[in-house]
């Protein structure tokens, strides 16, 4: 909360009765919902410096956004460790799930413009795919794949993606299972079909997937580090390197393929500057390219998703959660979080932001650490007024 003004205090003063009462109530009430961003962005930044020494991690970025201005950026470590190559503000992270958000945006933009219907039956453009029982597929719906509603058990043949097995060995594999409830009905998160979004895409316009995110939105907002693709990211000069835990601490490994071959779902590359821009889009800062109409479709629940409510972290302070078109939704008190994380073989990522305050955050690491969560989470329940980085930081 920031301090009141000598003025604003003057004119609580000067007025009478219910006048005084409706004006310093007022007041009160908006200087309340009110964050000191700049001083939570200190803040943040020894939390995270204190959380990436203290678990030894190789390398990461970070940015915080407020409206259209970049509050924070920063970065820290290596890209490998063991080489003195720093990471900085251009250096290239695989996203994983934080695909997904590029994936459901791109996708409604293309609904928007009547290029596809959110109700098409998904045969429609991938005939190839079929449940046990057909009919249930024939109900497979377009929203179903970007909301994860198809109302299979969820990571649905994700053994396949991460022995590199393409989407097209993969969908016949789903003609020996079946839905657990009607699509649309239940949660379960999925990426082998989610990916077929491309497939719809492509279908639809003609042009491929790849191509449409470079277009619409990496060449526009200027997202200049920004690709699709493993060739893509290692064509990158400047990227960093994956790393898992052993016993002897964090070991770089091979930059594999798996789920690189499930674009939508996890093969988007970017730096933390990119980052920066999407975050803005996301918040309504580039309506040319995400319009308002867009960004509240995306944003719209389509599927409960109660069971993320007992997360270690998030258990305390959510009344309500659920899943979008490519983004979680999460509601703490009377905001809501719009928040995507992702983990794939050495890396993690996280974006959210408050819907109401306009205030986000994007995380990149090179390395498979938990402390993801603790620094999104927390960064959020601040901002949130719902707890203090300071606090989270003493109980470390």
């Amino acid at each position: 909360m920031r301090p009141a003004s000598l003025s604003t205090l003057f004119s609580c003063r000067c007025l009478r009765g219910i006048a005084a009462l409706l004006f310093c109530g007022l007041w009160l009430t908006a200087q309340a919902d009110e964050i000191d961003i700049d001083a939570s962005a200190k803040d943040f930044d020894r939390y995270f410096r204190m959380l990436m020494r203290e678990k030894d991690i190789p390398g990461g970025a970070y940015v915080i956004v407020d409206g259209d201005r970049v509050v924070a950026l920063s970065t820290y470590g290596v890209r490998i460790k063991g080489k003195s190559d720093k990471v900085d503000r251009n250096t290239v992270f695989r996203l994983a799930s934080v695909s997904k958000t590029f994936a459901g945006s791109m996708a409604a933009v293309l609904e928007h413009e009547k290029k596809f219907g959110w109700t098409d039956r998904v045969v429609r453009y991938v005939p190839e795919l079929s449940f046990k029982t057909p009919s249930l597929s024939r109900q497979l719906q377009v929203q179903h794949l970007l909301s994860h509603s198809s109302g299979l058990t969820p990571n649905a043949y994700d053994n396949y993606l991460e022995d590199n097995k393409p989407l097209s060995k993969i969908l016949p594999k789903f003609a020996n299972i079946d839905p657990r409830c009607t699509p649309g009905k239940c949660y379960g998160y999925q990426n082998v079909l989610f990916s077929l979004i491309q497939d719809v895409i492509y279908k639809a316009t003609g042009v491929p997937y790849e191509r449409q995110l470079k277009e619409r939105f990496f060449i526009p907002l200027k997202m200049e580090d920004a690709s699709v693709g493993w060739e893509s990211f290692m064509a990158a000069d400047n990227r960093a390197a994956p790393h898992v835990q052993t016993g002897r601490g964090w070991r770089p490994v091979k930059v594999e393929k798996e789920y690189y071959l499930a674009a939508p779902a996890a093969g988007v590359n970017a730096s933390i500057s990119d980052m920066a821009q999407w975050l803005k889009a996301q918040m309504g800062y580039y309506p040319k390219v995400l319009s308002p109409e867009v960004i509240e479709d995306i944003t719209t629940e389509r599927v409960e998703t109660q069971r993320h409510m007992r997360h270690r972290i998030w258990r305390d302070y959510l009344s309500h959660a659920g899943y979008g078109l490519g983004w979680r939704l999460y509601t703490i008190g009377n905001d809501r979080i719009i928040y995507h994380g992702g983990w794939v073989a050495g890396f993690r990522a996280a974006v959210a932001y408050s819907e109401k305050q306009k205030i986000g955050i994007a995380i990149l690491m090179n390395a498979e650490s938990r402390i993801i969560a603790d620094l999104t989470a927390n960064f959020v329940i601040e901002i949130t007024g719902n707890g203090t980085l300071s606090t989270a930081m003493a109980n470390k």
